[in-house]
């Protein structure tokens, strides 16, 4: 990225020059943008980590709920993940992605353990953590897999809805300066600039 983007630059500056400019300003915008292409990629790629990592973390109470309904249907473990990520393929794709693909390496692998490590690592999330060492748990010791999954996603739900009340309870403080600076100047006008004009006015005749 860093050597296209500063040759497209110095091309277009020096070899077909565009723009009538100073050769210090050209040469300063050529390595501006050969540094910006350096970190472009990065920004690039933490911004895409983000959303996906919120999106995996807002889709896995729901996740987790049909997977209780699996397992108190019946199913297996590698066919309840297959089941929730075609349950899940449009409302969350990046949950149904990671399901899919571990409900398909547990079919292969021979160790059930490496398929849960290789979905930590992929999604890098606590509450996936938590997932997995339930999982992991109810496997070794023999625990009830609905009861155990039940009681996970009420845990994420609860987490879910305080977040969703702490960002509603830092929207008035964070609307404050919105509204000082385009809200109650309109406002002033709108109520204060008649009663300008008319006294104005009454001056005028005077």
């Amino acid at each position: 990225m860093p050597f296209c983007v500063g040759g497209a630059a110095a091309v277009l500056l020096f070899v077909v020059p565009i723009a009538d400019l100073e050769f210090e300003i050209r040469a300063f915008i050529v390595l501006g943008l050969t540094v910006a292409g350096t970190y472009l990629p990065d920004v690039i790629i933490r911004n895409a980590q983000t959303k996906r990592k919120l999106a995996l973390t807002q889709g896995l109470p729901d996740a987790l709920d049909l997977l209780v309904i699996c397992a108190e249907a019946g199913l297996s473990l590698d066919a309840a993940l297959k089941r929730v990520s075609a349950e899940m393929a449009r409302a969350t794709p990046e949950m149904a992605d990671e399901f899919h693909l571990t409900a398909i390496e547990l079919s292969y692998i021979p160790d059930r353990r490496q398929a849960f490590d290789n979905l930590n690592d992929r999604t890098d999330l606590a509450a996936i953590r938590g997932v997995v060492n339930t999982l992991t748990q109810t496997k070794k010791y023999g625990t009830p897999l609905e009861q155990s999954l039940r009681v996970l996603a009420t845990e994420f739900r609860g987490e879910r809805m305080m977040k969703a009340e702490e960002k509603a309870a830092k929207l008035p403080a964070t609307l404050t300066i919105p509204l000082i600076l385009f809200i109650l100047p309109s406002l002033f006008v709108v109520l204060l600039g008649p009663a300008v004009l008319s006294t104005l006015d009454n001056f005028i005749n005077m």
